[in-house]
């Protein structure tokens, strides 16, 4: 199982390092932080605190809308040139199928967050700021946020188009990033409208919980800048995020399981 799981997601990211447009992804990732330099000259005594919030900006944006469309075509991809059947047919269960493709987008976005870390590390070093611990941990924060989101949108995949998997994948994305503010504008709201958001929030990832600059956690403000964001709290965030993971592939393999390919 482990084997076939392992092939179907090397075979993944040879296929997706060929796609051109990651490359793309790759130039406007490195223009951000040229852009980070320039903004951060331009700013008094706080130009690595600039550098900063651009560059993990930049990898959370650049890294989720990679993940969304990854995870939109790999999985549709297969299906539109009917090479779904051929694998099918063979002694592999649809749901190592989804694994694999997962596990192949995994490898790929890992490597893509690994390429905007250096990048982001070479810029602050430009800066002459530093990698401190608050940055690893938003790294690691980030990676996990990406992660995330490529199971979303793997999810609306196994059922639906490419389109409407990826408006759906960038819906769920963008909610979950404003879950705090989408329940602070409707406190005050008519009774129904807080039940249908409480509702709709508790079915989206709170992908929130990965970006916290600017945050409270208990009442207390936190931020990656400094030591306000406890291991504790990234290992809790990462066990949240798995969780949906775990969820979220389980429902694509039971949907791809029921797909008629015919």
């Amino acid at each position: 199982m482990i084997g076939r799981i392992w092939a179907i997601a090397l075979n993944t990211f040879r296929e997706a390092a060929r796609i051109r447009v990651l490359y793309g992804i790759l130039v406007l990732v490195i223009g951000s932080n040229l852009l980070a330099v320039f903004l951060g000259q331009l700013s008094v005594r706080e130009a690595g605190r600039v550098a900063r919030d651009v560059g993990l900006a930049g990898i959370s944006l650049f890294g989720s809308l990679t993940a969304i469309f990854l995870g939109v075509f790999l999985l549709y991809t297969e299906v539109q040139r009917r090479t779904i059947h051929a694998i099918v047919s063979k002694p592999i269960s649809r749901w190592e199928f989804v694994v694999g493709k997962y596990a192949g987008m995994v490898l790929v976005l890992t490597v893509l967050v690994g390429v905007f870390a250096a990048a982001m590390i070479v810029m602050l070093g430009v800066q002459g700021a530093g990698v401190s611990s608050g940055v690893v941990k938003a790294l690691v924060l980030s990676w996990l946020e990406v992660l995330t989101v490529a199971a979303i949108a793997i999810f609306f995949s196994s059922f639906s188009t490419p389109f409407l998997s990826g408006i759906f994948a960038l819906a769920m994305w963008v909610i979950g990033r404003l879950t705090p503010d989408l329940e602070a504008a409707t406190k005050f709201a008519a009774p129904w409208i807080q039940a249908t958001t409480k509702l709709a929030l508790e079915i989206v990832p709170d992908v929130h919980l990965f970006a916290v600059s600017g945050r409270t956690l208990d009442g207390t403000a936190v931020s990656v800048h400094g030591d306000f964001v406890p291991w504790s709290y990234v290992a809790l965030a990462g066990a949240h995020g798995l969780g949906w993971i775990a969820a979220l592939l389980a429902l694509a393999a039971l949907l791809f399981h029921r797909r008629d390919f015919v």
